[in-house]
């Protein structure tokens, strides 16, 4: 097994958060961009996700991406939350990659898959 730093990257959004920087920059929107406001704006966003799946059956809400009737609404929706997700993390100065690496590895020993396997209950999870 390789060490963290040999491994390729899980999460690169390199290039997106320097377009998203370019892109507030051009209209003078960083001034707005506090943590904060990109908590909210991210919170806000994944509300209009959510209200897309709100009446569905969990068989329809697994066609939402493919259907035409919402699937554009979910491709937006996916894409104003990535956006200010990758913001808010370039704000604050988190690199995804190893944030995500980290949770993981916790994640593995919080949650062995032998005593978890096929159970959606936390009651499981081993606590650290």
């Amino acid at each position: 097994m390789t060490d963290d730093s040999e491994a390729p990257r899980l999460v690169e959004v390199g290039a997106l958060s320097r377009a998203l920087e370019d892109f507030a920059r051009e209209r003078d929107w960083t001034q707005f961009h506090s943590p904060k406001n990109l908590a909210m704006a991210l919170t806000g966003e994944v509300g209009e996700l959510v209200e897309i799946f709100q009446w569905m059956s969990a068989e329809e809400s697994a066609d939402a991406g493919l259907d035409p009737r919402t699937a554009q609404a979910v491709r937006d929706e996916l894409a104003d939350v990535l956006v200010y997700l990758v913001r808010l993390a370039d704000r604050l100065g988190v690199d995804l990659d190893a944030a995500v690496r980290d949770k993981m590895k916790r994640n593995a020993l919080r949650y062995p898959a032998d005593q978890v396997r096929g159970s959606s209950s936390k009651r499981n999870a081993q606590r650290s």
